[in-house]
């Protein structure tokens, strides 16, 4: 497997991001993810807003979390972040939220290609060829093999 394929993005849990219980609040995960899809967008050697600027939108069209364990605040997690699957109409991310290694949640979204002038889909392998390649050659429907496999999919 092509390991460089991950983004691996460090967050510590701030005490803004806990509920009453003390662990962080269910919502807050999509704002990892989004934060762990920009990181794998920078690997790429791009900015997710000079992509927007160059014509090209990723609004989100579906998005899923499963909850394995709580994580707490001042936990350190990591982030992994991987592209699933690139079509011409839209991207599939995956990720992971570890802590030393187990895997607390998992989830994946999906994305549709628009243009940012007219909102409405593009088919980035005609529009933007060398973009669709290059995310092309990011998908990878594996984790690595340490920690739990993923039920997202495989």
């Amino acid at each position: 497997m092509k390991t460089e394929t991950i983004s691996r993005l460090s967050i510590t849990a701030r005490y803004a991001e806990t509920d009453m219980m003390g662990v962080i609040h269910h919502s807050v995960y999509p704002v990892w993810f989004e934060a762990g899809r920009t990181e794998l967008i920078h690997k790429l050697g791009m900015r997710y807003s000079d992509m927007e600027k160059s014509g090209l939108m990723l609004p989100l069209a579906k998005l899923s979390c499963s909850y394995h364990r709580p994580v707490q605040y001042e936990d350190t997690v990591t982030v992994e972040t991987r592209i699933h699957q690139v079509t011409a109409a839209r991207i599939e991310f995956c990720y992971r939220v570890l802590l030393e290694g187990e895997v607390m949640a998992e989830g994946s979204t999906v994305h549709g290609f628009v243009s940012s002038e007219t909102f409405l889909p593009m088919n980035l392998k005609k529009t933007r060829p060398e973009w669709f390649e290059m995310f092309k050659t990011m998908e990878n429907d594996r984790w690595e093999s340490y920690g739990s496999t993923s039920a997202i999919p495989q």
